[in-house]
């Protein structure tokens, strides 16, 4: 009783503060003076009100919707709004944060800046039960388990995948342009995930264990949102279906092991880096098409994004995606052309319009068909295109290392960058990925530095996780020459041996 009393005044507070930021917000400014950075004052006011740090909040929003709020309209998994409040028969986010600002749900569902303060509320609520005082609430790093839960993930391994998503967003930064033009930035920094618990779980980034696709992770789906088959000989596969999910990777994922879904397909693609996820077993018949004949004689692959947000629609997305449908499409026989790869609005009977009006086909299609633009790989131990001072040593200690070696050395407050030369063949705009081995003694921030034509541009990765495959660390404008083009600083706050192992360029 006596702690019950205790906290009536911090709630009283917060619900009180929250309803004064909303009143001056609505009546502070003349009717014809709006905000010139709506979304910009909304985070900022959410984040003090509620004591999130704001980059998170932000970097947390851009993983759910790319900070369009899709005028109230919910995502596949009943989310609402920029902070993709939740209401479904599982979770109710949305509630939690009616509950909390003393907001109504529609003006959750359809107004920014009391949603951004209903996700801050639920965060802050998140970060009480787990314990994070005044001053832990300040360190991002610490409130890695609040974002985890904040997912509303079923198991542990798609909670780490989401709150992974939202610290390497605050590792590579965000600039980003919201439906309405404004820009809304979070400079890259180098911050330590404190994963607890986590650390020990399963990191879908880094383990391939599907036993279709030798390239895509396995997260199975819940048992009663497919069919089990024993396909193809139980029903011929001659198509490929293409969604787009309506929701982020990790909410895809989560939402197919959701036993109130009632929906999954065979695999999911992520929009930053074109990772794969298998949750349906090609044998089995997944529940995509909205028409059983294609359910059963299809492979349907889903899309993180939503179709009236062309930022989702990335080349490294289409690459990921098509090498995919160039692979299943070898596998059984099925013709790489536009009868046999559809959209799901080509579905007879589908209700659906996806993959929408900027899905470009035209650029699927070349990649399925084996169509690629300039891509070069630069490895530590490439001849003449390398260079590290002494002070980096070599290591085969990791088996996830790229070709014989690695190169690493301990963090240091000093310039000693390892460097990889590329020749680029004309000014443009390319994506530039990076492999590293991983274990928990690995850096935490290791600083990537890309040489573009406005001048070097860090980027800090945890290397802590992720590694075996690779990793994008953004799209960058490059000038056309043969020089360092990127490379591994030492110089970071974050703990651990820093690790250089390789590169990879390609024009998009």
């Amino acid at each position: 009783m006596e702690a019950a009393r205790a906290r009536r005044p911090y709630r009283l507070a917060v619900i009180l503060s929250a309803s004064l930021t909303l009143l001056l917000g609505t009546f502070g400014r003349p009717a014809s003076a709006a905000p010139a950075e709506p979304l910009t004052d909304a985070f900022a006011r959410a984040a003090a009100t509620y004591e999130v740090p704001r980059d998170l909040l932000v970097a947390l929003a851009y993983a759910e919707t790319h900070l369009d709020g899709h005028d109230g309209q919910p995502s596949a998994s009943g989310g609402y709004g920029v902070m993709h409040l939740v209401s479904n028969p599982t979770d109710h986010t949305l509630e939690q944060a009616a509950k909390l600002t003393t907001q109504p749900v529609e003006t959750l569902k359809t107004d920014s800046a009391a949603n951004i303060a209903g996700g801050a509320a639920v965060l802050r609520a998140y970060a009480d039960e787990l314990g994070l005082d005044a001053t832990t609430r300040k360190d991002a790093g610490r409130w890695y388990s609040t974002v985890a839960k904040y997912s509303g993930a079923k198991t542990a391994e798609v909670a780490r995948l989401y709150a992974d998503t939202v610290y390497d967003l605050l590792g590579t930064g965000i600039r980003a342009a919201a439906p309405g033009g404004e820009v809304v930035t979070v400079q890259p920094q180098a911050i330590q995930a404190e994963r607890g618990a986590y650390a020990q779980t399963r990191d879908l980034n880094a383990q391939v264990a599907s036993a279709d696709y030798p390239d895509a992770a396995w997260v199975p789906a819940y048992s009663g949102n497919y069919t089990a088959s024993s396909r193809p000989s139980s029903y011929a596969i001659d198509r490929v279906v293409i969604h787009v999910a309506q929701g982020s990777y990790a909410g895809t994922i989560s939402w197919f092991q959701n036993p109130s879904a009632n929906v999954s397909a065979h695999y999911v693609v992520r929009s930053s880096d074109g990772a794969v996820t298998q949750t349906v077993r090609d044998k089995d018949v997944a529940w995509h098409a909205g028409n059983w004949t294609y359910n059963t004689r299809s492979i349907g692959i889903e899309h993180e994004g939503y179709i009236n947000n062309a930022s989702w629609f990335t080349d490294a997305m289409y690459r990921g995606s098509a090498a995919l449908t160039r692979y299943i499409c070898d596998k059984y026989g099925i013709p790489k052309d536009r009868s046999h790869i559809i959209g799901h609005v080509e579905v007879p009977g589908a209700d659906h319009t996806d993959p929408g009006p900027y899905w470009d086909w035209t650029k699927y299609m070349q990649y399925v068909t084996g169509s690629s633009s300039w891509s070069t790989i630069v490895d530590n131990t490439t001849a003449g295109r390398f260079t590290a001072s002494a002070n980096w040593g070599t290591s085969t200690y990791s088996s996830q290392r790229y070709g014989a070696d690695y190169r690493y050395a301990d963090p240091v407050a000093a310039s000693d960058p390892a460097w990889y030369r590329a020749a680029i063949p004309a000014t443009g705009t390319y994506r530039v990925e990076v492999w590293y081995p991983s274990t928990s003694g690995y850096n935490s921030a290791a600083p990537y530095i890309v040489s573009t034509s406005s001048g070097n541009q860090t980027v800090y990765v945890d290397q802590r996780a992720g590694g075996g495959s690779w990793h994008s660390i953004g799209t960058f404008t490059l000038n056309a020459g043969d020089y360092n083009a990127v490379g591994v600083s030492r110089w970071t706050s974050g703990t651990g041996l820093v690790i250089a192992d390789a590169v990879r360029i390609t024009r998009v």
